[in-house]
Parts: structure tokens; C-alpha cells; sequence
């Protein structure tokens, strides 16, 4: 470990300081260990690495300054949430600690002054909950400006987002924040990793191959004895690689500074692959998609016409799985999804007994605290009965003779 001084501990302004650690720094890594084993530490090789992760860590900090560490194998999962079907890579607690310390040290730090405000994913401070309100604030605005609600949204949204990523243009990107030689080595080896094995296609296939949406999914279905490693595609990253968060909100800058300063649009948010423009123009909203999808054309990713739209802001109209309508008298409406209540409803029923009291009761609160504000007293009140119910039979707990409201319920957990 090196004999400097920690300024992540010592400094209450980390973020405002001039001082940048390492990635390969022992207490970045130490810091990086402790994120990596978060909510994944029941695992037997978490474990097994906890038992002496001084000596790992140390190891690691050697390989890394030598630029000799060797990432280890992955493993990958279909994981269906909100009625999508992805697949996950799962990685080793040790490559896990090395992204991360390359993540929160290097890329994040380097890349966050270039990225417009309202770019609310993966980045500390911001989030869904940020990029909801930052959207109520411009709906809000827009109703100051205008006197009315008579103006339109465009909802846009990228196709198999993460898996048609390019690597060649990630390399001009993180080379034109980044200025430390070692990260971009690193950054290369992460990436050649990623790499698509496409044996199976023939000549004209793999001649197209990086102009052709590819769909992971469907991938995964593919014979594995016909991936032979002959041919590679140089695209895609896997859901769930810390990289990839950082390359999410990165990727799509051209175009957040297309829409911002080449078309001086001021109410525009973007959340991953998930983006709004608010005008009272529908005509110039058509032609700035027109716009958007020339400028994902040169990045290589495509838009998802199906739920690319413009809608009226007095309408109902859904974004980030949340409804939302602008009153004629300047409210804005939001609502839960239906669905997800449905969704939620159904894995309560079946997680109830399998998970502790303590487990079901922090899962089901956490979820409720989140959601309270955008549902209606009734839904409230539905999910509170079903929730003292599932108690009662599988934790033997009586229910609130009084009753209870949602709302009252959570405001009482607050306190």
C-alpha cells in the first residue's frame, strides 16, 4: 500500500478538491472493495476473498501498477424485470473492486463536467427520483412561460441501447476526457473483452455486422459449439458492468449538445437511453428528432420508433414508468403505472414466507417509500391491506385494528 496522504477521508470536499487519487491506489481500492461486496456479501466467494482481502488487495495494486492484472471469468444470467427479459453478466468479486476503483477514481471524475446537468443516470446525487423532479420543474416552467399547457413533449428511447454501443467510439471518447495513459490501457483491455464472438455468421453476415442492430437475447439462444472465436464484433457491454454505466451517460453527449446548444432547447432531461424535449412547437419537436436520430445514426445506435412519440402535455403520457399530464391550471399529475402495481402485488404474494419478516418488511417499505407519492388514497390503500394480510399469514403478525393509511404509514417510518 502507499504512504500517501488519504484526501477522500480527510477532506469533507473531495468532489471540490484538486487532488485525484490513483485507481490503483490502496485506499481506492480498499474503498472500491467495500462498494463491490455491498448487498452481494452472503456470497461464498465474497467471502472467501473478505478472509484476506489485504493480501488480495495488495496483489491486485501490484498487477495493476504493472499493468499484469488478468481479468477473471464471467458468467451470464436471463434476469426479467418490468416485463423485459435482459441478460446479465456476473463477475468475480476481484474484477468487480478493479472497475470500480477505474469507475469512481478515473472515468466519473474526468468525464462529469462535460455532461449537461440534466443527464440524471449513474452519477452520485442523481438518479430516477432526480430525473423525475427535474422533469416536473420544466413542466412547471414551461406552464410559467406559456400561461397554458398547450405544448408538446417528445419521448425518445435508443434500441438494445447497451448492446450496440461501439468500441471504437468509446475509445475517441474516454481518450478526449481522460488523460491518464495507464486507465485507457485498461479501459482497452475491458473493452477487447466485451468483444461479440460471431463465428457463426458467414462473410456477408460479419461484413454488416456493426451496422445491424444486435440483440444480446437473441444471442444468447445462438449453439455455443458455433462460436468457434474466428470472428469478433467490436460492440456491445454487458447490462450490470460498472464500464458500461459510466460509457451510458457518456456515449449519447453528442447529442444531449445537439439538442441543448446546436437547437437551444432548455427543457430536455435524459436518463440513460430515455430522454424528453418539451416545445410548444409538435412541427419543430418532428424535426428535431429528425435531428436526433441523424446524430444516433454517426454514434451507431438507433431509435426505438415504437416508443419514440410526441405527445400533447395536456394528455397522459408515461416516462421512467411513471404517468404525467400538465393541467390547464398548471398542475402536474403524475401517476403509477398500473402495471408495476400489478407486478408488485404478485411478487409480494410470492416472496411472502421465503424472505424473514425483517427482509419482507425493509423490501416492501423501501419499494413504498419510493412509490407513495405517485399513487392514488385507494392504491394506497390496497397495497397496505394486502401487505397487513401477507403478514398475518405467513408471519403470524395481527393486523392495525385501527387500520392504517399508506401515507400515514410512511410519514410514521420517516420519523
Amino acid at each position: 500500500m502507499e504512504n500517501k496522504v488519504n484526501t477522500y477521508h480527510d477532506a469533507a470536499a473531495y468532489e471540490r478538491c484538486g487532488y485525484q487519487r490513483e485507481f490503483h491506489d490502496g485506499n481506492a481500492l480498499y474503498d472500491a472493495f467495500l462498494k463491490s461486496k455491498r448487498g452481494s456479501d452472503w456470497k461464498p466467494q465474497v467471502q472467501k476473498f473478505e478472509m484476506l482481502y489485504l493480501l488480495y488487495l495488495g496483489e491486485m495494486q501490484e498487477q495493476l501498477k504493472a499493468e499484469t492484472y488478468q481479468f477473471l471469468p464471467t458468467s451470464s444470467f436471463a434476469l426479467r424485470e418490468r416485463g423485459k427479459t435482459r441478460i446479465i453478466t456476473g463477475e468475480q468479486i476481484q474484477d468487480r473492486i478493479v472497475k470500480h476503483s477505474l469507475c469512481d477514481e478515473v472515468i466519473a471524475p474526468s468525464i462529469r463536467k462535460y455532461l449537461i446537468y440534466d443527464n440524471g443516470a449513474s452519477q452520485k446525487g442523481k438518479g430516477v427520483d432526480f430525473t423525475r423532479r427535474r422533469l416536473e420543474a420544466h413542466l412547471r416552467k414551461f406552464y410559467m412561460q406559456h400561461g397554458s399547457n398547450d405544448g408538446n413533449i417528445l419521448l425518445f428511447d435508443f434500441s438494445k441501447y447497451y448492446d450496440n454501443l461501439l468500441h471504437n467510439i468509446l475509445r475517441k471518447i474516454f481518450a478526449q476526457y481522460i488523460e491518464d495513459k495507464a486507465a485507457l490501457r485498461l479501459i482497452d483491455k475491458i473493452l477487447e473483452r466485451s468483444r461479440v464472438d460471431v463465428s457463426y455468421m458467414d462473410d456477408a453476415e460479419y461484413a454488416r455486422c456493426m451496422d445491424t442492430l444486435f440483440n444480446s437475447l437473441e444471442y444468447a439462444a445462438i449453439d455455443s459449439r458455433l462460436l468457434t472465436k474466428e470472428k469478433f464484433m467490436d460492440k456491445h457491454l454487458s447490462i450490470g458492468d460498472q464500464l458500461a454505466q459510466e460509457a451510458g451517460i457518456v456515449y449519447p453527449v453528442r447529442i444531449d449538445n445537439y439538442i441543448k446548444i446546436v437547437r437551444g432547447v432548455k427543457f430536455y432531461g435524459r436518463y440513460a437511453d430515455d430522454g424528453y424535449v418539451i416545445h410548444e412547437s409538435k412541427e419543430f419537436l418532428l424535426d428535431l428528432l429528425d435531428g436526433i436520430r441523424s446524430e444516433a445514426k454517426k454514434l451507431g445506435i438507433t431509435i426505438n420508433e415504437r416508443k419514440t412519440r410526441v405527445c400533447k402535455l395536456s394528455e397522459l403520457w408515461r416516462f421512467l414508468q411513471t404517468q404525467y399530464s400538465l393541467t390547464d391550471t398548471g398542475r402536474v399529475i403524475h401517476k403509477i403505472n398500473p402495471k408495476r402495481l400489478t407486478a408488485m402485488r404478485r411478487k409480494m404474494k410470492k416472496l411472502a414466507g421465503r424472505l424473514s419478516e425483517k427482509e419482507f418488511d425493509n423490501w416492501f417499505r423501501s419499494w413504498f417509500r419510493s412509490q407513495c407519492r405517485n399513487m392514488s388514497r385507494q392504491q394506497k390503500s390496497n397495497m397496505m391491506e394486502l401487505y397487513d394480510n401477507l403478514k398475518g399469514v405467513h408471519y403470524h403478525v395481527e393486523n392495525d385494528p385501527g387500520g392504517r393509511d399508506g401515507a400515514d404509514w410512511v410519514q410514521s417510518e420517516r420519523q
